[in-house]
C-alpha cells in the first residue's frame, strides 16, 4: 500500500494526548507520561522486547502501539468503524459487546507521531486475573500474505488448519502458592490433537481444584461469539485472538461445592460467577437486513475506509461513563467474574461470505472446553 495513503488515513484520527504523569515523581513509570509496560501480557509484542508493545496508562486503559502500515492503519480503521458514535448498524452494535472498549488514539507529548490505540483493560477489575490468549481460525495468515509468510506461519503450527485454534500464552493463579504459573507460545505450539484437552485444562486448574465455574462461563461467552459469526457475512478475521480472563480467587462456597460434586451444573456456575445474564437471551442476528447506510466496507489492499474517527474528548468522556457504570454494577454484584473478548484486528477484511475458518476454530474450541468440563 502507498505510504502516503496510509499517512493520510492516520491523519483522520487526532491523537488523544494525556499531559503530565499521574504517578509519583521518580516512579518507574515516569516514562511516556506515566505509562508503564503492561505487566500481565501473556502473548504478542511486548514492550522492551519489541519496538511495538503494550503499555498501561495511568487512567487504567491499555495502549497498543500502531503497527507499521498496512496492519496498524487497518486495525485502527476497524476499531473506528465498529465504535463510530453515529452508526446504528445492529451487526456492529452486537460486535461491540465482544470487543474491548475503544477510546480513540493516544500519543505522548514527546513523540506525537507515535500513535497508540487506547483500549479497555479487560483485566483491570480482577484481583488475581488468570489470562489466556487463543488465536482462532484455520489460517494465521491473511490473503495478502507473501508465500514466505504463509510458509513461516504453517511451520509455526502445522495443525492450525486441522484444529482451528492455537494457545499463544497463559497465566494461571495458583491459590496455595499465591503465585502465577506462566505458559508461553512454545507450550501452545507443543499441543497436538491428543494433548490439546489436557493442555488447555491447565488454564482452569488452580492447584487445588478445576475451576468448572470458569469453564462453564467461558463456554457461554464463546457461544455468543459463535452466534455472532454464524449470523454475519461482512468480515473475515485472520490472526485474531480470544482473550480469556477469570478471577483466580474463588469464593469458599465454590471450593467446598467443587469438592463435594465434580459435576457443577451451569446454573451453579453462573451463580458463583455472578453471571446474571439469561441463557435464553441471545443476540438478534439478521443476515440480510442489517443496515449498511452509514458504512460501506471497502478494501484498499486490506485497509479499511471509514468516514469518521472517534473524537478524543468524547472517548475520554465515555471512559469516565464506563468507570461509573462498572462501579455501579460492582456495587450491585452484577459483574461477571469471567471475560472473553476478541482482540487483534490487524488482519480483518471485508467479505461477502461467512468466516468459516473462524467458525470452525470456535466450534473446535467449544468442543475441547466441553470435554474438560465433562472429564
Amino acid at each position: 500500500m502507498d505510504s502516503s495513503v496510509a499517512l493520510g488515513r492516520l491523519e483522520l484520527a487526532r491523537p488523544v494526548t494525556t499531559r503530565g504523569s499521574c504517578l509519583p515523581e521518580g516512579a518507574q513509570g515516569a516514562h511516556l507520561n506515566g505509562c508503564v509496560p503492561l505487566s500481565h501480557q501473556v502473548a504478542g509484542h511486548k514492550y522492551g522486547v519489541d519496538k511495538v508493545g503494550i503499555l498501561q496508562h495511568p487512567d487504567g486503559t491499555v495502549l497498543k502501539q500502531l503497527q507499521p502500515p498496512p496492519r496498524g492503519p487497518r486495525e485502527m480503521q476497524f476499531y473506528s468503524m465498529v465504535y463510530a458514535e453515529d452508526h446504528c448498524d445492529p451487526c456492529l452494535v452486537d460486535l461491540q459487546a465482544q470487543l474491548p472498549k475503544y477510546y480513540g488514539t493516544w500519543s505522548s507529548q514527546d513523540a506525537p507521531t507515535d500513535l497508540y490505540l487506547k483500549l479497555e483493560d479487560v483485566t483491570r477489575r480482577f484481583q488475581k486475573p488468570c489470562i489466556m490468549d487463543v488465536k482462532i481460525g484455520q489460517k494465521s495468515y491473511d490473503p495478502f500474505a507473501s508465500q514466505e509468510k504463509r510458509e513461516q506461519q504453517i511451520r509455526k503450527y502445522p495443525l492450525m488448519e486441522e484444529i482451528g485454534f492455537l494457545v499463544l500464552g497463559m497465566r494461571v493463579y495458583k491459590v496455595g502458592l499465591d503465585s502465577f504459573d506462566t505458559y508461553d507460545q512454545h507450550y501452545g505450539r507443543g499441543l497436538v490433537k491428543d494433548t490439546i484437552t489436557e493442555g488447555l485444562s491447565k488454564f482452569f486448574y488452580n492447584g487445588d481444584i478445576l475451576r468448572k465455574d470458569a469453564i462453564t462461563a467461558s463456554i457461554l461467552k464463546v457461544q455468543k461469539i459463535l452466534q455472532w459469526f454464524e449470523g454475519q457475512s461482512r468480515f473475515n478475521f485472520y490472526a485474531s485472538s480470544l482473550l480469556f480472563v477469570y478471577e483466580g480467587i474463588c469464593a469458599p462456597s465454590l471450593v467446598s461445592q467443587s469438592l463435594r460434586d465434580s459435576q457443577i451444573a451451569p446454573e451453579a456456575c453462573e451463580q458463583n460467577n455472578n453471571i446474571n445474564q439469561s441463557l435464553s437471551t441471545i443476540y438478534s442476528l439478521h443476515k440480510k437486513s442489517w443496515a449498511r447506510s452509514h458504512y460501506q466496507a471497502k478494501q484498499d489492499n486490506g485497509v479499511w475506509s471509514s468516514s469518521q474517527q472517534p473524537k478524543g474528548n468524547r472517548g475520554l468522556a465515555r471512559l469516565e461513563e464506563d468507570r461509573k457504570e462498572s462501579k455501579s454494577e460492582a456495587g450491585q454484584e452484577t459483574v461477571s467474574d469471567v471475560e472473553v473478548k476478541m482482540i487483534d484486528f490487524a488482519h480483518v477484511f471485508p467479505s461477502d461470505v461467512p468466516d468459516q475458518g473462524y467458525i470452525y476454530g470456535l466450534k473446535n474450541l467449544l468442543k475441547v472446553l466441553h470435554q474438560i468440563l465433562e472429564e
